[in-house]
């Protein structure tokens, strides 16, 4: 068996190396519109999670010593950052080049590993195909930020169906998380891929949503507000769902309003 969620986790990372590989160290220190985060501020979470991630293929004793204190404080005080600035040392440039290897070698040997295989975590243990969706997922929505701030229109592609599964798989989790009573139905799904083609998901009723995958990806990694994208939502299950929709672990975090995660094209596009 073949993790190809491996493959489309390097991608999403070579996207974003190919966005931020000319800046220097003072270009790596520009403010984004994420909690005041810089790109190295990005670099040094992304890095830090993947290295975690990549341990838990070791052995459960390596990947605790490297993130037990995550445990602590996100039990704590629901802030990481001190332990991801405590644990990666390095800064600037220097980090950017030990990011994007580490992000090569490790898709290297995770893309032959069984898509199945049960793997520690800091919540519930999780399989390695959701494990590594989880990188694409966090790679894809931080790039943003740096896309944003840069102002380059980043060419999406097919891969971005990882991310919208993942949306669809943490219904349930978006509700409780917000202490919220689960519907017993998920709302129809109507999206296109970058590519064109269409993806549907559920039975149609009352409830739905429809639009670009891109913008569905967008609202349930809270990088951007419901009412910045152009998804058409029908129903109150749709529309409580997109107004609470959290596809990443940790306390309940507030969507961005509208307007506070805007586009400034003001360069090329950059795909890989």
């Amino acid at each position: 068996m073949t993790l190809l969620q491996a493959e489309d986790f390097r991608m999403e990372s070579e996207t974003l190396f190919h966005a931020i590989e000319t800046l220097d160290d003072t270009g790596l220190q520009v403010v984004t519109q994420f909690k005041g985060w810089t790109i190295e501020d990005i670099l040094v979470h992304l890095h830090f999670w993947n290295i975690a991630a990549d341990l838990t293929i070791k052995d459960d004793a390596s990947f605790r010593d490297f993130a037990g204190d995550a445990f602590k404080a996100l039990n704590e005080t629901g802030s990481l950052r001190d332990v991801e600035n405590a644990q990666i040392d390095l800064r600037g440039i220097a980090l950017r080049a030990k990011w994007i290897q580490q992000v090569r070698d490790m898709a290297g040997r995770w893309i032959a590993l069984d898509p199945k295989l049960r793997l520690q975590w800091v919540g519930p243990s999780m399989s390695a195909r959701s494990s590594m969706t989880a990188r694409q997922m966090e790679t894809w929505a931080h790039g943003m930020e740096v896309f944003d701030v840069l102002g380059v229109a980043r060419l999406e592609q097919d891969r971005i169906l990882n991310i919208v599964v993942l949306g669809v798989n943490t219904f349930s989790w978006s509700h409780k998380v917000q202490g919220l009573d689960v519907p017993e139905t998920i709302p129809h799904l109507c999206l296109t891929m970058p590519s064109g083609e269409i993806w549907e998901y559920g039975e149609k009723g009352s409830s739905s949503i429809s639009g670009t995958a891109v913008d569905f990806a967008a609202v349930v990694t809270q990088t951007r507000a419901v009412a910045d994208t152009a998804l058409e939502i029908e129903g109150d299950v749709a529309t409580t769902w997109m107004t609470n929709a959290q596809c990443f672990a940790g306390p309940p975090e507030t969507p961005p309003a509208k307007g506070s995660r805007a586009r400034n094209v003001l360069t090329a596009s950059t795909t890989l």
